[in-house]
């Protein structure tokens, strides 16, 4: 089972790297260099967000592309809407048409429970928030590797 899609995948890495770069211009050969993604993909991937209002771009020199909104603002879930459509766990086909099992089928409403408590989660994540999570884990790693030499040193 996929749950997040390579669009929504690289969708989330270019906004967190548009948010750590707040307030300026990040071109798309920078953002698919940074982050290893297929220059062509991404930029399809860019013009979905600007479609959506979460970025802008500016062409030029010093163009790019700019986060338009406030990163606490930009949930996992409106990324997954976006590129996804609604949070699935099942493609039954009570979802597009009336399934002949509807009437019998046990784990219909324990489905959509689930997408529920699923879709209601990924409400909660930010890209503001994974943000601060990132630079918490990155500002973590020097300390961790000075540990590491000085507990290597005395033995």
């Amino acid at each position: 089972m996929k749950v997040l899609t390579k669009k929504t995948d690289y969708a989330i890495r270019a906004l967190l790297m548009l948010a750590a770069k707040k307030g300026s211009y990040i071109s798309t050969k920078a953002i698919s260099a940074e982050q290893d993604m297929p220059y062509q993909f991404l930029r399809g991937v860019l013009q979905e967000m600007i479609r959506h209002g979460l970025i802008t771009s500016k062409e030029g020199v010093q163009g790019g592309f700019m986060l338009e909104k406030d990163p606490d603002e930009i949930s996992v879930k409106q990324i997954i809407e976006i590129f996804q459509g609604e949070v699935q766990v099942s493609e039954c086909m009570f979802r597009k048409q009336i399934c002949i099992n509807r009437s019998r089928c046990v784990l219909r409403h324990e489905i959509m429970r689930i997408e529920q408590v699923v879709s209601g989660e990924f409400q909660k994540i930010t890209i503001g928030g994974l943000l601060r999570k990132l630079t918490a884990a990155n500002s973590a790693k020097p300390a961790l590797n000075e540990s590491d030499k000085s507990s290597s040193e005395t033995t």
